[in-house]
């Protein structure tokens, strides 16, 4: 991508690049994937989308936690760095010591908890209400952490005791309460602009001792959101994501593994529009002004 740091790490939709021993540079792809799967086509655009969306999210829930990010300008970066190819998709932030779980808050239950659900009674391991609904609301926001799988496995749901064994109590509690913190708060903002938040996903890690939100936050590939004139219990409402791809892909004869089949124009295109209507609708602001 032109840039001239170190590369650490190639992830489906991120590359990561060493700014020094206190600081990253983290630039968003347009790279998709789908069913774990990263396919051949990009989605343009889609990496400044999910950068503008974290870095509005940063700033508007900065009173509650606060978060790696040092600058989204490209001018503020190291000089290896300040390439045009990366501005409006790249972040310059705080190195962080990451937790070994991600700290998922459900408000719906909906995905892998719907699943569980229907075997067992259960979410994460804990009772739940009788009589729910496939993506119906939750009593109240509930923090279900899982683990961090290798790349090509899948995260596992634990519950909260596991959690504790893996980053020790007052860290575990700490999580907890700032996850679904952020996570209320944003779904109220995002409720006032016709969006559910159903569930979301926030990477969390330690800056100097202090508990930080890192790597993306309450965007459509971290995040559930659903039209609130679409939800009905009983249903999979349709998503701000990249959910044309999905019905296109459910639509094959695919066994989900690689290569993927490709894509055709208009499916990319339906996904494009979907991501940037999300980030215009929970911000307010055109997507065409965005740095």
């Amino acid at each position: 991508m032109g840039v001239e740091l170190p590369h650490l790490y190639r992830g489906k939709v991120r590359d990561i690049y060493d700014a020094g021993p206190d600081a990253l540079v983290i630039v968003a792809s347009d790279r998709l994937s789908a069913f774990d799967v990263v396919m051949a086509e990009p989605v343009q655009d889609k990496g400044r989308v999910l950068t503008a969306i974290s870095a509005f999210w940063f700033e508007h829930l900065s009173s509650i936690a606060p978060n790696h990010l040092i600058s989204t300008d490209i001018g503020d970066f190291p000089s290896g760095a300040q390439v045009d190819e990366i501005a409006g998709r790249s972040m310059y932030v705080r190195r962080a010591e990451m937790l070994p779980i991600e700290c998922i808050v459900r408000g719906h239950i909906t995905g892998s908890a719907w699943k569980e659900y229907q075997r067992s009674g259960t979410m994460h391991g804990a009772p739940m209400p009788t009589g729910l609904l496939e993506s119906d609301r939750l009593p109240e926001p509930v923090f279900t952490p899982s683990t961090k799988a290798a790349d090509g496995l899948h995260d596992e749901n634990i519950d909260f005791d596991r959690a504790v064994e893996m980053v020790g109590s007052d860290i575990a509690e700490q999580a907890r309460a700032m996850s679904l913190e952020l996570y209320s708060a944003g779904a109220a903002h995002a409720a006032e602009r016709g969006i559910i938040v159903a569930d979301t996903k926030f990477e969390l890690g330690l800056v100097d001792g202090e508990l930080v939100v890192a790597d993306e936050m309450l965007t459509p590939d971290s995040s559930r959101f659903w039209p609130a004139d679409a939800w009905k219990p009983g249903t999979t409402p349709p998503s701000f994501d990249k959910q044309p791809v999905r019905d296109f892909l459910d639509g094959l004869d695919w066994d989900k593994t690689p290569p993927p089949p490709a894509l055709p124009t208009d499916v990319i295109d339906a996904a494009r529009a979907r991501y940037v209507e999300g980030y215009e609708r929970l911000t307010g602001k055109s997507f065409a002004n965005w740095k």
